[in-house]
This record gives C-alpha cells, sequence and structure tokens, in this order.
C-alpha cells in the first residue's frame, strides 16, 4: 500500500508532530549546598560568580575558623563593594548566622565602609530569627561605637534607624530600643514624628514602660503643634 504522504502530496511538505520531543535548554541553577526549602542560587543581578563562590568556601569551612580566616583574608577581601555586601544578605537570607556576622566584620573592615543602619537592622533580624538574641546587644553596641567615631547620629540616619527600631521591637530587644532613643538625644538630633510614636508605642509592647513614658513626654514637649524648636534634652 502506498505510503500517506505520496497519497497527499501535502502531507510531505506538512509533516505531522513527531509524539517524541526534545526537552528544551534551560539555564543550569548554581547551588550553594542545602538550604532548607529556599531556591537555589543563580549568576544573575543579585549574585555574581564571584559572590556565589566565596559563599560555597565560607560554607564549605564552617566550624573550622582558622579557615574560615583564610577565606576571609583571601576570597573576600577581593571582592568589590557590591559582591561583598550580595554574599553578605545571602548568608543572612539562609539564616547563617556566624557565617553573615564574618563576612560583616570582614565589610566593616574596608576602606569604604561607614556605618549604616539598614545594614545592622537587616543582621539584627537574623539574629532574631536564629534566637541569637545575645550577639544583638553587642551588635548595636559596636553600633554606636562607630557612630561616635564618625561624629554621633545626624538626620541622614533617619530611615536606618526607623528599620533598626522596627527590626530590635520584631526581635522582643526593649532594653536596646530604649538605649537606641537615649543615643539619638545624647547626639542632639532632631527626631522624627514616624521614629518617635514607633518607639512609644514599641516600648510599651516590649514592657519598658517607663521609657516609653520618656519617649512621649518628650514627644508632646517638642512636638507640640507639629513643629521642633530646639534639640530634645538628654
Amino acid at each position: 500500500m502506498a505510503s500517506p504522504s505520496l497519497l497527499n502530496p501535502a502531507l510531505a511538505l506538512h509533516p505531522s508532530p513527531s509524539p517524541f520531543r526534545l526537552p528544551k535548554p534551560h539555564a543550569t541553577p548554581i547551588s550553594c549546598g542545602p538550604r532548607d526549602n529556599r531556591g537555589p542560587l543563580r549568576r544573575g543581578r543579585t549574585l555574581s560568580t564571584e559572590a556565589i563562590l566565596a559563599i560555597q568556601a565560607l560554607k564549605r569551612t564552617r566550624g573550622d575558623e582558622p579557615k574560615v580566616e583564610h577565606i576571609v583574608s583571601t576570597t573576600l577581601s577581593r571582592l568589590i563593594k557590591a559582591d561583598l555586601l550580595a554574599a553578605l544578605a545571602e548568608l543572612q537570607r539562609q539564616d547563617q548566622w556566624r557565617l553573615a556576622l564574618t563576612v560583616f566584620a570582614a565589610a566593616r573592615r574596608e576602606p569604604w565602609y561607614k556605618p549604616d543602619f539598614s545594614l545592622y537592622a537587616a543582621m539584627v533580624s537574623t539574629l532574631a530569627r536564629c534566637g541569637v538574641a545575645e550577639e544583638i546587644d553587642i551588635l548595636v553596641s559596636n553600633l554606636f561605637k562607630e557612630k561616635e567615631m564618625e561624629g554621633g547620629i545626624s538626620s541622614e540616619d533617619m530611615r536606618g534607624l526607623v528599620q533598626l527600631s522596627k527590626a530590635l521591637v520584631a526581635a522582643g530587644r526593649g532594653k536596646v530600643l530604649r538605649e537606641v532613643y537615649r543615643e539619638i538625644k545624647r547626639g542632639g538630633w532632631d527626631p522624627d514624628e514616624y521614629l518617635f510614636k514607633l518607639m512609644i508605642r514599641g516600648l510599651r509592647r516590649l514592657g519598658e514602660g517607663e521609657a516609653a513614658d520618656e519617649v512621649e513626654k518628650d514627644y508632646k514637649i517638642w512636638f507640640e503643634g507639629g513643629a521642633i524648636s530646639e534639640p530634645l534634652p538628654v
């Protein structure tokens, strides 16, 4: 019997699709070790190859302090600012708090580093998720030492202070939040109304009623009519 394509030339020009299809090519994800339910790392805008390799090297040497320090001095020290901060953010996302603290310490030694409340807020959130509250107290203490060396808190720090305050409230660190407010007052910085209210609510929620009363009193004095006339008294 003749082939259908010979009987009907149109079929020869337009063959029916094969039931066997080749798989479409796709990007191969770059894994960075077991990470619970989180997806694999991919090269792209967030993580460069260099940052991924640095993370992998750190995780392979995790628990061996001399080897970790070697990675810090040989691999992390060669990363550009964006890659180092991306590696830090990824370790925070993975809740690798010890390694994240190591990378954070390395970043703080870089020439480009300046005390950044937002970076500290992200680190506080990581430590809180991992249940290491005592590290939060040390971290915030270091932050204010750095800020003092830089000339103290200024109005440019307002956004970062809001982020840090939110992170401390979420972490349940009322006493540390109280110290943050007192550092603001000590620096003579003009407070922001939103930050005032955030601290009042946060301190009350965390059982720091006396400190909340202090903040509320200052708020009523210096924000009467919505204007600040002079720096807050210490």
